[in-house]
């Protein structure tokens, strides 16, 4: 079984300052529901910078290793999960979150 990671790319919002404190309780409900304790997420959320290029495509990405896609599909079909994952929706002002499902190769 290879571990996979589960990536949530949100799009710019349309409100900064809203987005950041619906983000905030977004990862407490996260925690509350998954048990997971505050001073160790099981995660990464990675805010991205405007490059030479220009605007990035997304506002922030998070992201979660799980040992195997199985060990994802499953939690992932929990009534919590689900919770979740309408809250993530909810929170998107600026469109639709886009969900990715990765695996490192190599």
């Amino acid at each position: 079984m290879a571990e996979v990671t589960l990536m949530v790319l949100y799009p710019h919002p349309t409100d900064v300052e809203k987005f950041e404190a619906d983000y905030r309780a977004h990862l407490q409900l996260l925690h509350r529901k998954t048990n997971m304790p505050e001073d160790a997420p099981a995660y990464t959320v990675t805010r991205f910078l405007p490059t030479p290029a220009g605007k990035p495509a997304f506002y922030q990405m998070f992201s979660m290793p799980f040992p195997s896609a199985e060990a994802l599909q499953e939690l992932m079909g929990t009534s919590d999960m689900q919770e979740i994952a309408a809250d993530a929706e909810r929170i998107s002002s600026g469109g639709p979150p886009v969900v990715l499902i990765g695996s490192a190769q190599g």
